[in-house]
């Protein structure tokens, strides 16, 4: 069906496009449309339980050992003092 439209077909499309919703609005109709087209991709993967491959899309953190002392002010959290007894 798609494959039918061609390239001048897919310029009048994009044409069309941009007169009815203009300039400022495409970019954020184009986020939601891929961000739709994921969600159900990834309920359709759940339904029929073809889960992806090891898939990880959050970004890469490195891990730490040891806190900085800084931390204990950050959290709220009191340092411990030794105090004289």
């Amino acid at each position: 069906m798609l494959s039918d439209i061609g390239v001048p077909g897919f310029i009048l499309l994009a044409v069309l496009a941009l007169l009815l919703f203009g300039p400022n609005k495409l970019p954020g109709l184009g986020r939601a449309a891929g961000k739709t087209v994921r969600e159900v991709k990834r309920e359709m993967n759940e339904i029929f339980g073809d889960a992806p491959k090891a898939q990880n899309n959050a970004p890469a953190v490195p891990h730490q050992t040891a806190e900085p002392a800084s931390t204990s002010v950050q959290t709220g959290t009191q340092p411990q003092r030794n105090l004289p007894e």
